[in-house]
């Protein structure tokens, strides 16, 4: 756009709500922000919370299998790397369960984000129209106080324009009225005919 609009107090009266900055409606706003990594983390635990529970105990089973082999206890390395196995076979269970049980949540999920962005683009929409109409509001009022101005300083122009021109024929009335007494007084007198 142009360069802003100056304005030129013409009457004192308090400022209105136009008077005051708008808010633009391209500064950012911390509910248009994506969701962080930390919670969605969290969110995904909070969903889905036998896969992180498979994975511990896939790790304490391959954890105790290690230290049972460090100690030469080959038995209890067996019966751990089976429950390793078992807790493994536990975790992509629950993902492919948890997958299929939440897939309907993630669709609908899904098209809730859509209509919350819909709805978030058209907030900023209505946001920028607002301003725009605000804008237009402004402007408009701006005009008809110049145009006022211009009224009547074209009255007040026209009202001296008359002014002079009544004091130049009032001025050459009397100078006409001057002239004849001045050739009136300049003439001889002449003696009437008989």
């Amino acid at each position: 756009m142009g360069a802003p609009i100056e304005k030129v107090p013409i009457e004192n009266k308090p400022p209105s709500r136009l008077d005051k900055q708008l808010p633009s409606s391209f500064r950012g706003n911390r509910d248009f922000y994506e969701e962080s990594r930390w919670r969605k983390v969290l969110r995904k635990l909070k969903e889905e919370p036998l896969i992180p529970i498979g994975c511990a105990a896939t790790t304490w089973a391959l954890w105790n299998a290690s230290r049972s082999v460090r100690k030469g206890d080959s038995a209890n390395a067996q019966k751990m790397f089976r429950m390793r196995l078992y807790a493994q076979f536990f975790t992509v269970t629950a993902m492919c369960a948890g997958g299929i049980y939440y897939n309907r949540d993630r669709i609908l999920s899904k098209e809730y984000k859509e209509i919350q962005e819909k709805k978030k683009l058209q907030e900023k929409n209505n946001l920028w129209i607002k301003e725009l109409e605000a804008r237009d509001l402004e402007e408009k009022e701006w005009r008809k106080k110049t145009e006022k101005v211009r009224e009547r300083m074209k009255a007040e122009t026209e009202e001296r324009r008359q002014k002079l021109e009544k004091k130049r024929v009032e001025g050459g009335r009397v100078t006409r009225a001057v002239n004849a007494l001045r050739e009136k007084l300049t003439k001889p007198n002449d003696p009437p005919d008989t």
